[in-house]
């Protein structure tokens, strides 16, 4: 067989990764991958364009004023000293956890992933309860830093897991000691995880709303939502978006130039080996203490706090409300209604857009993808705005409705979603699916039959992360929820703002159990899909 015919074979196999990039995608599929991305292009666009409304005149009178320099100088060092910290914490954490003889690691690894289900607005409200004196800069600091550090320790302890140690025993027998080898060779393998922890944590700190407002500390968030209430629709509230979502954008792209573009993947494919862990010696037990005290702030206080108040029954708060068991389950149903519909609107439209990019890569998917990322640099009070100003003026049949509450959800935790079933489907083989079309199948039974139950580990995972993501969301909820409606979150920041603590206790507690519940689900089918890897 000639050469020419074998390529152009090769050309024509819808297996091969030269005929997948050259195949054109089906219609139905590449429109269906472009919802989520128009959802979350929608109020971004819209919001540059309300912005842009703005005179020059009223731009420079409204950015000049003396409380935009408070408000860009508490965001900045917030963002900057929160970041900072998370990162010391987290890398540090995951270090004696990954890298030495530790005693107890499995149960430190545990209680440092643990305050990701802790949102930052519930540990506001514990820390605020015990005392005032912690609305300030100090007070914000220790809250966001509790409970943003774990997105810094996670990557860095895969990092650390899967790190070659063959570096670290070239480097060891070339003369280099302990500390030169951290420095030079386990720091720089570790800087794409580094700076991706610290670009979400940055990213999150901006756009935290919830606990800023209820710690007293001005941002451009709560200014967001202060010109919201004051002057609905104001083109005041989309100017200030617009400074953030720059700020955002800036941060990715300052996370993308210092992360460089050296190559950490492994040459070689031999056996994966564990680095050897150092020994801590006389160390060992304070940092045993280290990791108490850490967690006794990041959990341990929260949860004491909330158990507190609910022993108080209500009569210890300023401005009390009878908290009735009717209420509490509404709540709650409401919450995990919402979470679960979200959960499965958001998969579904990440499951296209996934499907794209793994089988037909190409320039039209990977900018349906930055669109869809592009969301993981705007806050979320942002997108609320901007979708609450477009019912109002375009449809407004939608406003106060579970429907546009929904799509916002989806705009905003789409990257999470698409993340994770993207993964999932990489790791199904394509041959799979050409042995089903083989047999006759086509395209909507293969998804049924073939992919689905493939990729139900990641797709799990996804939901999960939705549904916790959902269930602990404040901004977006505060603004777009219909008339009447409670969930356990804006409850819990209701009470809180008049200082209700016992009042929100029962609130936050069963808030706290959920996301806990959800987390452990997440790490279960997290699980699975690691041994589905391996066994691949």
């Amino acid at each position: 067989m000639s050469t020419a015919v074998v390529r152009a074979r090769q050309r024509k196999a819808p297996g091969s990764r030269r005929g997948r990039e050259r195949s054109r995608a089906p219609r139905a599929l590449s429109i269906a991958a472009m919802l989520g991305a128009l959802l979350v292009l929608l109020p971004i666009a819209f919001t540059a364009w309300r912005a842009a409304t703005f005179g020059i005149g009223e731009t420079i009178d409204l950015l000049l004023r003396p409380l935009v320099g408070e408000l860009f100088a508490n965001t900045v060092m917030i963002t900057v000293a929160a970041t900072l910290a998370s990162a010391v914490i987290g890398t540090s954490a995951a270090w004696f956890v990954e890298r030495t003889t530790l005693p107890g690691r499995r149960l430190w690894a545990a209680l440092m992933v643990a305050p990701l289900a802790m949102p930052p607005f519930i540990a506001s409200y514990a820390w605020v309860s015990l005392s005032l004196n912690l609305q300030d800069f100090g007070g914000a600091l220790l809250v966001v830093t509790s409970t943003y550090f774990p997105l810094v320790y996670l990557p860095v302890a895969a990092a650390l897991r899967g790190m070659d140690p063959a570096l670290e025993e070239t480097a060891r027998s070339l003369g280099c000691g302990r500390r030169a080898i951290v420095m030079r060779v386990i720091l720089p393998q570790l800087r794409p995880a580094l700076f991706g922890g610290m670009l979400l944590v940055a990213l999150g700190v901006m756009s935290e709303f919830g606990a800023f407002a209820l710690l007293r500390f001005r941002t451009f968030t709560t200014e967001i939502f202060a010109e919201y209430r004051t002057s609905f629709d104001g083109g005041g509230a989309s100017m200030f978006a617009c400074v953030l979502i720059v700020a955002g954008l800036a941060c990715i792209a300052f996370e993308h130039r210092v992360r460089g573009h050296a190559r950490y993947a492994r040459i070689d494919r031999g056996t994966r080996r564990t680095a050897a862990r150092y020994v801590l010696g006389h160390w060992r037990w304070p940092v045993v203490a280290g990791f108490a005290l850490l967690s006794v702030v990041t959990l341990g206080v929260p949860l004491a706090t909330i158990a507190y108040w609910l022993t108080q029954h209500g009569a210890a708060a300023i401005t009390p409300t009878e908290v009735s068991a009717a209420s509490l389950l509404a709540a709650a149903e409401t919450s995990i209604t919402l979470g679960l519909e979200a959960a499965v609107v958001t998969t579904a439209l990440a499951l296209p857009l996934a499907f794209l990019l793994v089988r037909y890569p190409g320039r039209f998917a990977m900018w349906l993808e930055r669109v869809v990322l592009l969301a993981q640099g705007v806050p979320g009070l942002v997108i609320a705005l901007a979708l609450v100003s477009l019912a109002v003026r375009v449809a407004t049949p939608l406003y106060q409705t579970t429907t546009l509450l929904i799509a916002a959800y989806a705009a905003l935790f789409l990257p999470l979603a698409l993340v994770s079933v993207r993964a999932s489907l990489l790791q199904v083989q394509p041959k799979l699916e050409e042995a089903a079309r083989s047999l006759g199948l086509r395209t909507l039974p293969i998804l049924g039959r073939v992919l689905l139950p493939l990729a139900r580990s990641g797709l799990g995972a996804a939901a999960t992360m939705v549904f916790i993501s959902v269930v602990t969301e404040l901004n977006a909820t505060l603004l777009l929820s219909p008339l009447d409606t409670q969930t356990l979150a804006t409850q819990v920041w209701s009470d809180t703002a008049t200082l209700a603590f016992a009042a929100a206790a029962p609130y936050a507690a069963l808030l706290v159990g959920i996301s806990l519940g959800a987390s452990a689900l997440l790490f279960t089918f997290l699980g699975r899909s690691v041994v589905a890897r391996a066994d691949l």
